[in-house]
């Protein structure tokens, strides 16, 4: 479809704003409509900048013009044949300057896209973020509702047990007031005795009435604690868990704290209604009294519920983290940390009381040299209400630090598996006690895994690891945490590697979020493609078409190939010495594709960069990244040097010596480059190839925006893993996974069209 049928078929409002656009003469909506394919095929950037190309045009449009003209001649429409000629007279003013016509040409078909691109985002924002903030407004709203009914139950129910023993007391008196009259009068004595019968029925069945009523009550507050455990609090854990790592999500405890709170009053109130069952039970009973055999099972089931609730009402609000760290649940021995955590039920009786402890896992997983801490500080805080803005129940831990155990040699190893210092995960254990009104519950939490380093160069591969167990596992519980770290081992590469993928990983993170943010957005960057598969995309192109792609063994490194023809005419892929932020630091990295020219034997020096894959116009691609001055003038031509390099038939380029690929991230060469094929060490790319290789390299790169995007709402969507046997199908779950949760948004490149009114896109 081409981008005019695309635009004719906008809403309401943006035909207007299209309206808007050609409301004037410079470019009639009519000779946009008719010349519709011929315009959306044509070089007009290329038009603008040359005159002789511009001409040609010109005289092509004025020629579609009169052969339009024809066809309303033959149909006798004379209102469209005016209207033909005088367009026709408007253009022909640009004869004497046809790279204006071009300009303008070019102008309203960028205008035209962007019109596009407004419709297609509101169209995304609907469906990603209006949709599933109803549906969060509707849950919260049902919730609500079962809070209002099970708070009026309750109120009901003091009503009845007002009822119940004002019924008893009279039941009381009148066989109390019979006893101690002693009536003689037979007639007399049977008559009240069915008098006291009928009050004991009514009592017996009003007591019955009154237990199923706080039996109903007790599965509403099931319930209710089953949304709130298994569903609110599992939710908030997640949200919670995935912003420790960096996505945007509403992490806040109000309300579930008025949740929660509301059931245990509730569930404090039932206890009551209970305890005055005894005390009416101790005053009127009979045989076959219902209050005597029920009254157990709901005092019983009433205390479960509410342990359940108190148990899980015990949470981490804030997750331990440095104040100077890259982020949470990264640890060093001897510097302080901080952590917070929570109740979720308010009583003000139990400001100051409750007291909390701080303690690390008590068993050690069975992984051979796992170390053990232990926490000093101030390790004992009570739960306040003076901490908290909202008024919670808080006790916020800020000067904790931790110290290994340098006695003993950890668990006793039971796997032959052993984790670095940066693999390994702990948990941090909360205790207290919560006691009121005679009901008593020890409570527990436990923070999110934890890595624990001695030094700063640590830290990269310990937020690995943290990512790396945030993103595929639900349950922060040891057992969990010590499967995940085994498993996370267990697909670290080759010995000979030099470091881990995450690492590579994050050195492009850094080097797109710092440098190529702009470039990254167009879709301008392929990003992740094999060597291989690099050489078989550009062999098929024609002379001059490059495509850039992150380096496999240099780590924060990129670098563009392009075709080239040998003297027999066959065609031959080039690559340049991957650039790093040494370079970057020192010039964009569009001006080094601007400017780059090689120099071979006695040839003139020249720009090899000529089509960006598959076949856009390299200025076309990046021009509007460009700075004003160009060639000599440009202020960044005096970094871009070239040297003479010699191919062989294999296209092996000798690197000189300087300009060896085997280099740490951030190291590199002086701004000086010049072609090599990438040096000899371990390639990742290859590691990461699923037999779809287009597909996975496609999605995989959708990782990157991770560093570069993060004000998008998130889709709540549960993610849901299984047993993964590579790290290919890890890999590719889990861009699916950051695309569900809203951390990522797949690079939005400008429309570009092709000939044939198509657009563009990268395999």
């Amino acid at each position: 479809m081409s981008q005019w049928e695309r635009v004719m078929q906008l809403p309401a409002a943006y035909q207007q704003q299209l309206h808007e656009l050609y409301d004037n003469d410079d470019l009639p909506m009519d000779v946009r409509h008719y010349l519709s394919v011929w315009m959306e095929n044509q070089e007009w950037p290329r038009a603008a900048r040359e005159h002789d190309l511009a001409v040609v045009l010109l005289q092509v449009l004025l020629e579609n013009l009169d052969i339009q003209h024809s066809r309303f001649v033959q149909r006798d429409a004379m209102l469209l044949k005016h209207n033909i000629r005088r367009y026709k007279q408007n253009f022909q003013r640009y004869l004497e300057d046809p790279c204006a016509l071009a300009s303008t040409i070019l102008w309203f078909l960028g205008k035209e896209k962007e019109i596009l691109q407004s419709a297609e985002l509101a169209e995304q924002v609907q469906h990603l973020c209006v949709e599933p903030q109803i549906m969060e407004t509707n849950s919260q709203q049902d919730l609500e509702r079962k809070m209002a009914c099970l708070r009026s139950d309750v109120q009901c129910m003091e009503h009845t047990m007002i009822c119940l023993e004002e019924q008893q007391d009279e039941f009381d008196f009148k066989y109390q007031t019979h006893k101690m009259e002693a009536v003689v009068d037979e007639a007399v004595n049977r008559a009240q005795i069915q008098m006291l019968q009928v009050l004991v029925n009514r009592l017996n069945e009003c007591r019955k009435n009154t237990l199923l009523d706080i039996n109903k009550l007790l599965d509403k507050a099931m319930d209710l604690i089953n949304i709130l455990v298994k569903k609110e609090l599992m939710e908030w854990q997640r949200r919670q868990q995935k912003s420790c790592i960096g996505s945007p999500g509403d992490v806040s405890l109000d309300h579930l704290e008025k949740w929660f709170t509301c059931v245990a009053l509730c569930l404090f109130q039932v206890r009551e209604f209970l305890s005055k069952l005894d005390e009416l039970v101790e005053k009127v009973s009979y045989e076959n009294d219902p209050i005597r055999a029920q009254k157990p099972v709901l005092q019983k089931r009433t205390d479960s519920l509410l342990e359940e609730l108190l148990k899980s009402s015990f949470v981490v609000e804030n997750q331990p983290s440095m104040p100077q760290g890259k982020g949470p649940l990264v640890l060093r021995t001897n510097i302080q940390f901080c952590v917070k955590t929570r109740l979720l039920v308010t009583f003000p009786e139990l400001n100051h009381v409750m007291k909390v402890n701080v303690s690390m896992e008590r068993e050690t997983p069975p992984i051979k040299g796992y170390r053990r801490f232990n926490v000093l500080g101030t390790d004992t805080k009570a739960l306040n209400m003076v901490e908290s803005q909202s008024r919670g129940m808080v006790a916020d831990f800020r000067h904790l630090t931790l110290k290994e155990q340098k006695s003993g040699s950890g668990g006793k190893a039971m796997s032959d598996i052993s984790l670095s210092v940066t693999e390994e995960l702990h948990i941090i254990n909360f205790h207290t006690r919560f006691e009121l009104k005679g009901f008593s519950v020890n409570l527990q939490a436990s923070s999110l895994p934890v890595v624990i380093i001695s030094n700063s160069s640590q830290q990269q591969s310990a937020w690995a690891s943290v990512l790396w167990f945030n993103m595929l596992s639900q349950d922060p519980k040891v057992s969990k945490a010590s499967d995940s770290s085994l498993k996370f081992n267990a697909l670290l590469f080759s010995e000979n590697a030099p470091d881990t993928f995450w690492v590579w990983f994050d050195g492009i993170l850094v080097m797109v979020k710092s440098f190529l943010e702009d470039l990254w957005r167009e879709g301008l960057i392929m990003g992740f493609v094999s060597r291989g598969k690099e050489k078989t995309l550009l062999k098929r192109k024609k002379r001059g078409t490059f495509l850039l792609r992150f380096s496999e063994s240099v780590i924060g490194g990129i670098t563009f190939s392009w075709v080239d023809t040998t003297s027999s005419g066959e065609p031959d892929v080039k690559t340049v010495q991957p650039f790093t932020k040494v370079d970057l630091n020192q010039i964009p990295f569009q001006e080094i594709i601007r400017n780059f020219q090689i120099l071979e034997a006695e040839n003139i020096p020249e720009n090899p960069l000529l089509y960006l894959y598959p076949d856009t116009p390299k200025d076309e691609a990046f021009g509007k990244f460009y700075t004003e001055k160009t060639g000599a003038d440009s202020p960044y031509i005096m970094y871009i040097k070239t040297k003479l390099m010699f191919v062989s038939k294999e296209n092996t380029l000798e690197p000189m010596p300087s300009m060896s690929c085997d280099m740490g991230q951030g190291d590199g060469p002086e701004p000086v480059n010049g072609l090599c094929e990438e040096a000899a060490g371990e390639s990742w790319l290859p590691v990461l190839m699923l037999p779809d290789e287009n597909t996975f390299c496609r999605t995989l790169s959708l990782i990157t925006e991770l560093s570069v995007v993060k004000s998008l709402s998130p889709l709540m969507t549960a993610w849901e893993h299984g047993a993964h046997s590579s790290l290919p199908e890890v890999m590719l779950k889990l861009t699916v996974f950051l695309l569900l949760t809203g951390w990522l948004v797949k690079p939005s490149p400008s429309p570009r069209t092709s000939p044939h009114g198509k657009k563009k896109c990268h395999d």
